[in-house]
């Protein structure tokens, strides 16, 4: 169930080269990548997503500004888009730099109402 989520994330997303389900202990729990994720090491990188949503976590629980949601990193070559669907899990989605990012959220939230399932959330 899980890759078959992935797959169609990034089938119905346009520039999508890779996505990922983690634990927030850094290990990935399914991933689905193209070439292009894979040279850029994608699954190091979203590893090491786990401390910046830890992090901003903290920021919302500190302030009270409530929980994270979605995070949103820009890179040169790539656009991470993050999205927490549990204290202990998130989905991480990576478009090229002309990827429909719109399209990324939307299908990331569905992912998450189908992930959720599974996970008994």
């Amino acid at each position: 169930m899980f890759k078959e989520t992935l797959e169609r994330l990034l089938d119905r997303t346009e520039g999508a080269v890779g996505a990922l389900i983690m634990g927030t202990d850094g290990i990935a729990v399914e991933k689905v990548m193209l070439n292009e994720a894979r040279d850029k090491n994608l699954d190091v990188a979203a590893a090491e997503f786990t401390s910046l949503l830890r992090s901003a976590r903290r920021v919302g629980d500190d302030t009270g500004i409530g929980q994270v949601h979605e995070l949103i990193v820009g890179f040169d070559d790539l656009k991470v888009l993050i999205r927490s669907f549990s204290r202990d899990y998130f989905a991480v989605l990576a478009l090229k730099e002309d990827g429909n990012m719109g399209r990324g959220r939307f299908e990331l939230r569905k992912a998450e109402l189908d992930l959720a399932r599974e996970f008994a959330l």
